[in-house]
């Protein structure tokens, strides 16, 4: 099943985020997001947070970047996909890279 990301990003996270605002605070992090062709958002899980929205802030703990392919494998498969695409070099993590083990937790939210 393909993603629409511009629409996970921009519509879906933020909903989900607002409903579970109290437990993704928990997450304890800021995060950049930079998808190849689709586009960029930065998404404040800490304690200021629980914000996503379009853009490139400097503030993140943690910044994901990755193809806008690779990420539907990684959506589709966090667990599976996550570790043999950092590890071919398409998903670049920099920062805190032990945050992005806990980007699992964000993208499991429902609106």
């Amino acid at each position: 099943m393909t993603v629409d990301v511009k629409k996970l990003f921009n519509e879906e996270l933020p909903a989900a985020l607002t409903k579970n605002a109290e437990d993704a605070r928990t997450i304890g992090a800021k995060y950049q997001m930079n998808i190849t062709g689709e586009g960029e958002w930065y998404i404040d899980v800490s304690a200021t947070g629980p914000v996503c929205k379009a853009g490139n802030e400097t503030t993140a703990d943690c910044t994901i970047t990755i193809a806008a392919e690779d990420f539907q494998k990684l959506i589709e498969n966090p667990q599976a996909n996550g570790m043999q695409l950092f590890f071919a070099g398409k998903l670049k993590v920099a920062g805190n890279q032990m945050l992005a083990m806990k980007l699992q937790k964000l993208f499991s939210y429902k609106a």
